[in-house]
């Protein structure tokens, strides 16, 4: 089976992007658009852990 990486909503991609960008910027990584590969694995992971930690802050507040 082969991965794909088109979105099942378009849009999806680019509300994803801006939300990875204001991530990074709230735990100070410098991310810019397309190729960040030069990212250490700790900056990397603080964006991606920001994000979760924004996603669930979100679902709770919903919850409500």
């Amino acid at each position: 089976m082969s991965r794909s990486s088109k979105n099942v909503v378009p849009e999806a991609r680019e509300a994803l992007n801006r939300f990875k960008m204001e991530a990074a910027s709230e735990v100070g990584v410098n991310l810019k658009q397309g190729y960040n590969g030069d990212l250490t694995s700790k900056q990397a992971g603080s964006v991606g852990g920001q994000m979760v930690k924004k996603m669930i802050k979100s679902y709770e507040e919903n919850m409500k």
